[in-house]
């Protein structure tokens, strides 16, 4: 049963700690900065049966296989195919520590209606090979309506899959591959994973054609085996089928990563310095051709020091600029965040996140960096952080970041994830809108002109280099308004002022967060969460639980007005974020004035945040205060 637990508070030091739960197996979120934490570690989605409520009427397919086995190609061919035929769909990455060369998953959901998360269960499971696929156990759960699917002559089916009670189907996969001359085994895979999804034939062949690059011997081979693998897929027990929607054309099939890519141009950046790191490498491959595109460039640096500071180099002469990196390149980056924002030059570095700290897991989500970039640079740094709630929030997010950077002439951190900016997912095509925010520039010849003025709104005219009689200093020394170095007291409250005042006065509108519903119950959320964290407010509304959910994107600067009226009429709040101390949560405490005390459902990666898990807490949680108050 789940349970809320009471805060701790050790009395010997006056500052919240955790202590292990002895009846509990969980952290307990500590002191007075929590009221509750929710058991999240002792009953994981594989203990229980799915929610009673469903979410989008949807089908879940897991392909798997060793490295090099081509299951990733396979099931982006398989996402490809299903946009075709009119489904939205989800694709999640998923390998060992190795990142290459070891065992890897791809992980879809196929639906009707527009999905953001993963489902609870997995119903087909389709193992090209068996080698160390039982380290998926626990991220590809399986039931007793589920279909296993592997080679007849690949050994023995993991016995951890077998206890699930799933049905078993065995083929013998590669030999039928190699019946077909130069054909290969992931598209057996993709025609039985396609026949199991009621994919129509031409919608996988069209998927495979448009991809193709080899032969056209080659290309026909692979087509049969397609062909093939769908015919085998009759003797399958039949699955629940996602019904497509023909009218679907024009839909969107991207990730994460490549949105932020496109956001970020269509924002202005022309610039982009980096240095690969997983999971961020692919937004750089992205918009290394898509910048050329634009009369852009991207220059791959030797490290991570060199990548921001190259960045804050090309914008301080005027061109929009950005790098992108995961949580090791930030806490290198931090010394060159602090430079843009004492030399006030807009950048934006993109964080992708993953499991930390350290190397971590480089291939596996968290939202463990949020802590770091809100509060990890030295001084009073004000900085802009905003993280995307979706790959679609992908686009529009990064896209106003840049913006944001541009006109208050700050670094803006984004937060997104290893979930979102590997995983692609069919989308609607986004609303897109031009840019409008553009940089405070000086005129030539400006009359006393100060660089630092301490204008009212805080921001003031910034000279682009070579502009006649505007010449400045921008360095990372304490300065006048002049841009002349000072260790004076006066200068420095008057910069420090009006670095946090350009931040805090402007007008960040609508767009900080998302607000739905009205209910006196409000979870809050942020990033790659928000996908679970909606489908479980839509279950628990359909137990009798109605919930207000409150969706964050703009993180830092805090909103404390905003909030005060996305929490009127709230009585309670749960903070639902994965990482392990509860880092939004308390973020939050010291910020805003939050109703009573919070629950907390915190959750480190690797594994993915379950809608059924998140539901079962949200409404057990509703009990337990509606149960504490007739008590009152």
């Amino acid at each position: 049963m789940w349970r809320l637990l009471p805060a701790i508070l050790d009395p010997r030091q006056g500052i919240a700690r955790r202590r292990r739960c002895l009846l509990h197996p969980t952290s307990c979120v500590a002191g007075d900065n929590v009221d509750a934490s929710i058991n999240t570690q002792a009953r994981q989605s594989g203990d229980r049966p799915p929610s009673k409520t469903p979410g989008p009427a949807s089908l879940s397919i897991a392909i798997a296989g060793s490295g090099g086995s081509g299951v990733m190609t396979a099931g982006t061919l398989l996402l490809e195919a299903a946009a075709q035929a009119g489904l939205y769909g989800l694709m999640v990455r998923t390998s060992g520590p190795q990142i290459r060369g070891g065992e890897a998953a791809a992980l879809l959901r196929l639906s009707s209606r527009p999905v953001e998360s993963l489902d609870d269960r997995f119903d087909l499971l389709l193992a090209v090979d068996w080698q160390n696929i039982n380290r998926f156990a626990d991220e590809i759960p399986l039931h007793a309506g589920s279909v296993l699917v592997g080679d007849s002559e690949g050994g023995e089916v993991p016995e951890v899959f077998v206890r699930t009670g799933a049905h078993t189907a065995q083929f013998p996969l590669k030999k039928m591959a190699k019946a077909i001359a130069g054909s290969w085994i992931n598209m057996l895979a993709l025609g039985l994973a396609g026949a199991a999804a009621g994919l129509p034939l031409a919608a996988l062949e069209a998927a495979v054609r448009r991809t193709w690059k080899r032969n056209e011997a080659a290309l026909a081979a692979n087509l049969a085996a397609v062909r093939e693998g769908m015919a085998a897929a009759a003797s399958l027990p039949p699955l629940a089928q996602p019904r497509p929607d023909p009218s679907g054309a024009g839909r969107w099939v991207l990730s994460g990563n490549e949105g932020a890519g496109y956001g970020a141009i269509r924002g202005g950046v022309r610039f982009v310095a980096a240095y690969p790191i997983t999971p961020a490498t692919e937004l750089l491959e992205w918009m290394a051709p898509a910048l050329q595109k634009v009369g852009g460039s991207l220059l791959q640096a030797e490290d991570e020091l060199a990548s921001v500071n190259m960045i804050i180099g090309a914008s301080y002469g005027g061109v929009p600029s950005l790098t992108a990196t995961a949580g090791p390149g930030l806490a290198l980056m931090t010394e060159g965040i602090g430079l843009a924002v004492a030399a006030e030059v807009p950048i934006v570095v993109v964080d992708v996140m993953r499991g930390g700290p350290s190397t971590g897991i480089p291939a596996k989500s968290e939202q463990s960096d949020l802590s770091f970039a809100v509060s990890g640079l030295h001084g009073d740094a004000p900085r802009l952080v905003l993280a995307p709630s979706s790959i679609a929030d992908c686009v529009a997010t990064t896209q106003w970041a840049v913006e944001l950077a541009e006109a208050l002439q700050a670094p803006a951190i984004v937060l997104s994830d290893q979930f979102m900016g590997q995983s692609r997912a069919v989308i609607d095509k986004p609303a897109l809108r031009s840019s409008t925010a553009r940089r405070l520039a000086a005129e030539a010849g400006t009359p006393d002109y100060k660089r630092y003025r301490d204008t009212e709104s805080g921001v003031s005219p910034m000279a682009i280099p070579g502009t006649p009689g505007v010449v400045y200093t921008a360095d990372g020394l304490e300065h006048t308004e002049g841009a002349i170095p000072s260790s004076q007291a006066r200068d420095h409250a008057v910069q420090l002022d009006k670095r946090e005042r350009k931040l805090l006065r402007h007008d960040y509108g609508s767009r900080w967060a998302d607000v739905e519903g009205d209910a006196p119950l409000a979870v809050i959320t942020f990033g790659s969460a928000t996908g679970p964290v909606r489908e479980a407010v839509a279950r628990a509304a359909a137990q009798g639980v109605p919930v207000r959910l409150i969706v964050l994107r703009l993180l830092a600067p805090v909103q404390p007005q905003a909030f005060e009226l996305a929490l009127h009429g709230v009585e309670h709040v749960m903070v639902v974020e994965q990482n392990h101390g509860a880092q939004l949560l308390r973020y939050l405490r010291g910020m805003v004035d939050l109703p009573r005390r919070p629950a907390s459902f915190h959750r480190p990666g690797p594994l993915p945040l379950r809608p059924a898990d998140i539901c079962a807490a949200i409404v057990e949680w509703a009990a337990a205060r509606q149960a504490q108050e007739e008590t009152v």
